[in-house]
């Protein structure tokens, strides 16, 4: 399979953005979630298998295989022949079902290594489809997790703890429903979202990945009436293993997907997280606490030359809307089956590396945007300087603390709906009944001082 890292002619006939438009940038999802990746792996799993009945259960018809035809299992096993998905793709087109192509394509190629009529019987032995299917979903969407997504996911913290600490002491103004209110500083918000990512991608992380390998219902029918003596559930049990997986023992024809709706539902909390974050980091370039940097060549609006505008954060806030459509409707759909088995969970399944490159896309574009912004202090300290009436909250409190009679309701009438500046609070001050000591403190508050722990809160992130 050609992995293409920037996309050529055909990708301008693509349907689906992630392999056209933005091809270039999710393409290392391509050799892990594809089509041929699907067969590859279906590949993987049924050499393996062979292997396995013959290695580890040394079932007496394989006794006397030849060390080619063992070699040639392991291949196929660990390496994708030139010209693998296609050939099987071409058997597929011949017995229009796309498993039993996969079980052709490795019986013409043990019996091109010398395997005999009789051994070839053991490709796909007394396995259903989806013992073949779900490991091989399993192994894709395990790779694809811990090779491209994880260290995408990481890259985002990296940059939150790391400027939580560059601005530990940057204050900045509050806004809870839209409006000013009690300062924190721009390093203690970045590090509330660096926990917020973190406990998500620690969940997204700890998802067990499953398979199963027990037969047309899950009962070990087939198995058990051809060698009635051989241990099937451990069997089953060390096999999955082997592949790296967790043990899926209690299923019907299909593995029942739980885990894959964990998988979905994970990746989805951590994308709301993300949706938040890119949704505010673009209100703050609106209000000006940060500036984006200039890219020489870039154009910002077809008419007014002056825009830089913020598309890094809308970019992934729209993938991320898109990736979770498709990761809600796979949690709530996959789990569900018609008795033993019905074929509507194959389709689905099948966009899943669709969610995952929007996903993806998403956590790149934000990343970019993250690299373009700087701070204006400037700004920040205006937009504090302006509303010294948020220390209404500071001076309340304090007020309570020494007894003063209807503190809350002094400070109501003196700051709800209005703007104080520092001379009126300064003179409400120093007709506070509390000891003089406070009084000069208060007095000497400023809205850049007011913040509380914010400041540990961000070097500790």
């Amino acid at each position: 399979m050609t992995d293409r890292s920037t996309p050529g002619p055909e990708a301008l006939e693509a349907l689906s953005p992630v392999d056209g438009r933005y091809a270039d940038k999710c393409s290392d999802l391509r050799p892990l979630l594809s089509e041929a990746a699907l067969i590859r792996h279906r590949v993987r799993v049924e050499a393996k298998w062979f292997q396995f009945l013959a290695r580890d259960l040394r079932l007496p018809e394989l006794g006397t295989l030849a060390p080619a035809v063992l070699d040639a299992a392991t291949a196929l096993a660990e390496h994708a022949p030139a010209g693998e998905a296609a050939a099987v793709k071409a058997e597929e087109k011949r017995v229009a079902h796309d498993v039993k192509a996969v079980e052709y394509y490795v019986r013409a190629a043990l019996a091109k290594a010398g395997a005999s009529p009789a051994e070839l019987e053991f490709v796909h032995f007394a396995c259903t489809s989806e013992d073949i299917n779900n490991l091989a979903y399993a192994l894709m969407l395990k790779a694809a997790r811990d090779e491209v997504l994880l260290p995408a996911i990481d890259r985002l913290a990296q940059w939150l703890v790391a400027h939580a600490h560059k601005y530990a002491e940057l204050a900045m103004l509050s806004r809870t429903h839209g409006q000013p209110a009690s300062p924190t500083t721009l390093g203690k918000e970045l590090a509330n979202v660096a926990a917020r990512l973190k406990r998500t991608r620690t969940q997204f992380a700890a998802v067990e990945v499953l398979g199963k390998m027990n037969g047309a219902v899950g009962n070990w029918n087939a198995h058990l009436i051809a060698y009635p003596d051989v241990d099937w559930r451990g069997a089953g049990e060390r096999f999955v293993g082997s592949l790296g997986l967790g043990w899926s023992e209690y299923t019907v024809q299909i593995e029942p997907h739980d885990w894959i709706a964990e998988y979905c539902d994970a990746l989805a909390r951590l994308d709301t997280v993300l949706i938040d974050f890119a949704r505010d980091a673009w209100g703050y370039v609106s209000l000006g606490y940060f500036r984006q940097r200039v890219v020489a060549g870039e154009v910002g609006s077809s008419t007014m030359p002056h825009k830089v505008n913020p598309i890094d954060f809308e970019n992934g806030e729209g993938n991320l809307g898109v990736a979770n459509a498709l990761l809600r409707h796979f949690a709530d759909k996959l789990p569900i089956s018609r008795w033993q088995r019905d074929l509507t969970d194959s389709t689905v399944l099948r966009n899943i590396g669709v969610a995952l490159a929007h996903a993806l896309l998403a956590f790149r574009s934000i990343e970019r945007g993250l690299g373009r912004l700087e701070p204006d202090p400037v700004r920040l300290g205006a937009d504090l300087d302006a509303n010294w009436e948020v220390l209404g909250e500071a001076l309340q409190t304090v007020m309570r603390r020494y007894g003063v009679p209807n503190a809350y309701e002094q400070l109501k009438a003196l700051t709800r709906g209005k703007r104080v500046d520092a001379a009126g609070l300064a003179t409400f001050i120093a007709s506070l009944p509390i000891p003089a000591a406070e009084r000069d403190r208060l007095a000497g508050l400023t809205p850049a001082d007011y913040i509380g722990l914010a400041r540990v809160l961000a070097r500790d992130a």
